[in-house]
């Protein structure tokens, strides 16, 4: 009877295991490098969007909201007085 040790199965090769560490590595860095070069890209753009604008974008939401209550009031008011118009 022989016994074997159950771990001497195939060893992987060290230096498969560095090019490969190293592949991932460089690949990891490539991509870091992209995704910021992507995004200065993106901000560079919406400010210039931003500064194409006529007005800036706290006074387009000022006034868009302000008109949102108009509407709202508005419509509030139209309501109440279909309700009137219906009692009577």
């Amino acid at each position: 009877m022989t016994t074997q040790s159950p771990t001497t199965g195939v060893r992987p090769s060290s230096t498969a295991m560095i090019v490969g560490i190293s592949l991932v590595a460089t690949g990891g860095m490539i991509a870091i490098c992209g995704v910021g070069l992507a995004g200065a890209v993106m901000v560079k753009g919406a400010r210039r969007w931003i500064r194409a604008q006529q007005a800036p974008p706290t006074a387009i939401t000022g006034r868009k909201l302000g008109q949102a209550k108009v509407a709202t009031t508005a419509t509030s008011a139209w309501q109440s007085g279909m309700a009137g118009s219906r009692a009577r």
